[in-house]
């Protein structure tokens, strides 16, 4: 539950969770999503290009280090927030913009803003507000389109990526009379970094015809006939997405449908509230089959941000911003995806040269997490196992076991691991005397050989 809700959790935090109920703790885990306060606002989420100093190096340097500024706390957001945050990042892979085209951390900040504000709030509503943001209208062409020259790129997104899914309840004559519908968002001032507004003088005022509605529509009713007449098929493919996201990435499998139909039939019942539909499939037997467990691969951030919450090592903003940054080199660039079709995960993130990048940086992380205390490698073996423990192969299988959603493949496979973890040891007799312990001198460093050893299984990729 943790590791898809959130992003994991270390093991006091896991066995508080051993013995309630599903339905307790998913109720505890949404209430404080719902709850989660948002990023304040930084001193500069207002700043247009006016604000920057004219000198192209100190201009570069202040907006990197804004982008810093933000990253870190959403990235501590990851880490803290759970269920909110796991949905804010999820909806960015859905209403996708890509910093690179739009380029303005103001833009960003209120995107950023709005991903958490609606996280698991009313669809409809979300809808609406995203559509409206400075960095959606500069990305997919919204600050461009006017009367006189209509662009149908964010109507095209709206249906087809964004509520429906390709090809889904639209045409392209619905597409092309939406476009004229949402014109006249293009007060951008300058083009870069002005906070873009609606000029009535350059929208549409003609009829327009949308799914058989017409009459002289505008933003607003373009987002109600939406709604109003394709309920079903918008209930239907969000489920989906969820269903994906959460559970499988298998939703036309037999046993996914009626799941999938039963979310869409909460949603519509609950007039596109997200919170009830997310709490009905994380109480459902379903969602801890076994058949779901390990079976889907862990994005970049899960890879890091899983780790840092299971190990529950000590951590600062440089590590967060060390794993973002990690993450952006094994293609997984925050609020910048590939393009709007967003990141296709699960296998996507595996190929020869992802996955070495994966190896190398997790070892890294390692490295630098060992050289900062090592004390808390011991501390990791005695929380997975117990401080009595004093069977070095149990101490090994605990924390593989901790790592790995189910754990290595074969036993030959955990006796290639145990090998591992046993080797500073292996030449002074402690084990075959029985006088192994977890409070050993070298005890650290076995298990940091273990985790070292680990990352690079197949098996440490799923979650």
């Amino acid at each position: 539950m943790y590791r898809r809700l959130g992003f994991s959790a270390s093991v006091d935090v896991i066995n508080q969770g051993v013995g309630q109920s599903a339905n307790a703790l998913v109720d505890t885990l949404v209430g404080q999503a719902v709850n989660a306060p948002v990023i304040p606002p930084p001193a500069w989420s207002e700043w247009t290009n006016a604000n920057y100093p004219e000198d192209d190096d100190l201009r570069r340097q202040l907006r990197r280090a804004q982008r810093e500024e933000l990253y870190t706390a959403y990235g501590n957001a990851l880490l803290n927030n759970n269920l909110r945050d796991r949905m804010s990042f999820f909806w960015s892979n859905h209403f996708v913009t890509e910093y690179g085209v739009y380029d303005c951390n103001s833009f960003l900040y209120e995107y950023v803003n709005c991903l958490q504000r609606n996280a698991l709030g009313n669809f409809k509503t979300f809808v609406s507000e995203i559509g409206l943001t400075s960095a959606m209208l500069r990305y997919l062409d919204g600050a461009f389109n006017n009367r006189n020259r209509p662009n149908e790129n964010y109507a095209r997104e709206l249906y087809e990526l964004f509520t429906l899914g390709e090809g889904v309840g639209y045409t392209e004559e619905d597409i092309i009379e939406a476009a004229r519908a949402l014109t006249g968002y293009v007060n951008r001032g300058e083009v870069g970094c002005t906070k873009i507004t609606f000029n009535p003088e350059r929208h549409d005022t003609d009829p327009k015809t949308i799914m058989g509605q017409t009459g002289n529509w505008g933003y607003e009713d373009v987002i109600d006939i939406l709604f109003d007449q394709r309920a079903d098929q918008i209930a239907f493919y969000i489920s989906k997405k969820l269903y994906m996201f959460f559970v499988h990435p298998d939703a036309l499998a037999a046993e996914a449908q009626p799941i999938i139909n039963g979310m869409a039939a909460t949603f519509l019942a609950n007039n596109f509230e997200i919170a009830p539909v997310l709490a009905e499939l994380l109480k459902s037997e379903h969602f801890f089959d076994d058949t779901a467990i390990g079976v889907i691969i862990k994005s970049p951030l899960d890879l890091y941000l899983n780790f840092i919450k299971e190990s529950n090592f000590a951590y600062t903003d440089g590590t967060v911003v060390n794993a973002i940054d990690a993450a952006s080199m094994i293609g997984q660039e925050v609020f910048d995806p590939v393009d709007v079709a967003g990141w296709q995960r699960d296998r996507q993130w595996i190929n020869t040269n992802y996955i070495i990048g994966r190896w190398l940086t997790m070892e890294v992380f390692l490295e630098q997490f060992f050289a900062a205390n090592t004390e808390q490698f011991r501390q990791l073996g005695i929380a997975a196992a117990g401080a009595a423990e004093s069977d070095p192969n149990v101490v090994a299988r605990a924390i593989i076991d901790k790592f790995l959603p189910k754990g290595l493949l074969t036993d030959a496979d955990y006796e290639r691991a145990i090998v591992v973890f046993r080797e500073p040891y292996e030449d002074n007799n402690i084990y075959e005397t029985g006088s192994w312990n977890m409070m050993l001198e070298d005890t650290p460093s076995q298990v940091y050989l273990l985790l070292l050893h680990l990352v690079r299984e197949p098996e440490f990729q799923l979650k």
